[in-house]
């Protein structure tokens, strides 16, 4: 694949005083991250510059204002410096100027996806209680992300290496999750999967939806119509659009066949019904993405926090950054 070809992935550096700048380095001392895509750096260069000596690694900190400016070489770590934290932020304590930082990277992530000037958005961990106290009243990355885009209808999706997963609800209770299901939302997180899985380059997307009740509700055996009034109406509906998905199927054998390559994408009913496959399946690879965001921006996350009582030692892998950013350019639009 030719430079110009490959994907260019703006990685936001999270919570300074976190594990995520370790994480940052490390995953980008690795030649095969470069022979993939064009990694960017959104955050204080100065503070990539205090980790390498704690992570033993010495690689040229490039700053630049923009990605055009970037050499997207291995040995070199391209940063688009924001330079808002000092260099003395310690690692591992609540920091109001960290959290706002956080946030200052992120939202230029998403003005520079808007412009077409990245591809996909690669998140390292922020910390909400250090959000909160910068001044950003937000959950956390997803609903920032929302609210920046002006986007109403997304999803969480899931992946490990064999596996991946969209959820119609994620966190609320169970009872509740069941009721906010209906035929549209069906529909929406179908169209969701089968849009983000086409423009990564899937020919024809192979989608499966999830069975609410046990066995798919069995012909009625369980549960009280869910299936029929919750999910087949937004799965025709799909069908009818030319997608190619079909449901609801039991769940228990579902990501069974999933995982060995029967289906593209599953989509869950609930949390755990999605979580709990891809923690067994491959916890230590696992990656959050956010996926129906406006204009087709694609984020993806590292499935883990910041992580203070180990941040500036050493200790943190890099295992899921560089998951995240695979997911980042497989799922980012082609070129």
């Amino acid at each position: 694949m030719s430079l110009n070809n490959k994907p260019i992935i703006g990685i936001t550096m999270g919570d300074a005083a976190g594990i995520g700048p370790e994480i940052i380095v490390k995953a980008l001392n690795h030649e095969e991250v470069y022979n993939k895509c064009r990694p960017v750096v959104i955050g204080d260069a100065k503070i990539l510059e205090k980790v390498q000596p704690i992570v033993e690694l010495d690689l040229e900190i490039h700053r630049v204002s923009a990605p055009e400016e970037a050499k997207f070489e291995h040995g070199t770590i391209d940063v688009i410096d924001l330079d808002i934290v000092p260099f003395d932020l310690p690692f591992g304590e609540v920091s109001a100027v960290a959290g706002d930082a956080a946030y200052q990277y992120l939202a230029k992530s998403v003005e520079l996806a808007k412009e077409k000037r990245i591809d996909s958005i690669c998140t390292a961990p922020l910390n909400k209680e250090a959000l909160h106290k910068g001044g950003h009243l937000y959950p956390g990355h997803t609903e920032i992300l929302a609210k920046l885009t002006d986007t109403e209808d997304f999803s969480m999706m899931l992946t490990t290496p064999n596996l991946k997963v969209i959820h119609l609800t994620t966190h609320m209770g169970l009872i509740e999750a069941i009721e906010s299901i209906n035929p549209e939302r069906t529909y929406k997180v179908v169209k969701l999967a089968h849009d983000t899985l086409s423009k990564a380059g899937f020919d024809n997307p192979r989608i499966a939806v999830c069975g609410i009740n046990p066995h798919a509700g069995e012909n009625g055996l369980f549960g009280n119509g869910e299936e029929e009034e919750k999910l087949e109406p937004g799965i025709k509906k799909a069908q009818n659009e030319g997608m190619n998905v079909i449901g609801p199927l039991p769940a228990d054998t579902l990501f069974f066949r999933a995982g060995r390559g029967d289906f593209d994408m599953v989509v869950a009913c609930y949390h755990d019904q999605g979580h709990a496959p891809i923690k067994v399946m491959g916890i230590e690879d696992g990656v959050n993405i956010t996926v129906g965001l406006k204009g087709g921006i694609i984020r993806t996350s590292v499935d883990h926090g910041t992580a203070f009582d180990i941040a500036g030692k050493n200790i943190a892998a890099e295992t899921s950054m560089i998951a995240a950013i695979e997911s980042a350019y497989e799922l980012a639009p082609k070129r």
